[in-house]
């Protein structure tokens, strides 16, 4: 067997997860990739214009539009699924049909959940043939806050994490080269001695912190404005890190 080795850097299709609250600008923001196509789960995408399929209502459905635009992906560069979560919602539907079950946690022992962890490792696997034809993908997740304890510390604090189960929500971190946290930044001005917050701009968070997660492959700053041009190098060419912050 002759090993065919590479050297150097090459360029590749991206695994991107963006999350944040509701209404704060995912959607809009995946809609500046390169020619997106929508697989609109939750018709989220309707104040834009784009191209979308939104008559996914089954898991199913949404396993065989994934293998129609593995064969034949057209014009489209970057797929978006809008969102992880109701992803989620259709595979544990899925399972508990073909199972005859009320609900996931029916199937006793957290085998429901493993089943359903199962499940999103084969979607991811759909996902990753897009990529090795060169296709973008962007998915699209809610934020919700945990309480998190670290377990050689004392005391807990919030943190904001994908609005998915346990076993799935680490599969899609594991996935991702980027994961983007999107979420409003509020300074707080002392005024006679008072605390009061002023501001509410939205802003990018691309490197890990105790209160988030998210990383990136590409030298992104910690923080930026929620503006795609920061993004754009990566996915269109041109300087990769023109934006990186020194």
């Amino acid at each position: 067997m002759t090993l065919n080795i590479k050297s150097g850097r090459y360029p590749r299709a991206q695994k991107v997860v963006i999350y944040g609250a509701e209404g704060i600008g995912k959607t809009t923001l995946a809609s500046q990739f390169p020619k997106p196509l929508f697989l609109d789960l939750e018709d989220g995408s309707s104040h834009l214009e784009c191209d979308r399929i939104n008559d996914i209502t089954s898991w199913t459905d949404l396993a065989t539009v994934l293998a129609e635009v593995i064969k034949n992906p057209g014009e489209y560069k970057t797929l978006v699924i809008d969102t992880a979560d109701k992803a989620e919602l259709m595979a544990s539907k899925w399972l508990c049909q073909k199972h005859g079950k009320n609900g996931i946690e029916e199937f006793g022992y957290g085998k429901g959940y493993q089943y359903l962890a199962e499940q999103i490792a084969m979607l991811l696997s759909y996902l990753d043939m897009l990529i090795k034809n060169g296709i973008n993908v962007v998915v699209i997740a809610h934020a919700m806050m945990r309480k998190f304890e670290q377990p050689d510390e004392m005391g807990a604090y919030d943190r904001w994490e994908l609005k998915l189960n346990k076993k799935v929500a680490p599969l899609f971190k594991e996935w991702a080269d980027m994961m983007l946290f999107i979420n409003y930044k509020t300074n707080v001005i002392l005024t006679d001695g008072k605390a009061k917050a002023s501001g509410g701009k939205r802003v990018v968070y691309a490197t890990h912190s105790p209160c988030w997660d998210a990383k990136n492959r590409h030298g992104l700053p910690d923080e930026f404005d929620l503006d795609y041009n920061v993004l754009k190098p990566i996915f269109e060419g041109g300087k990769e890190n023109e934006n990186k912050q020194k």
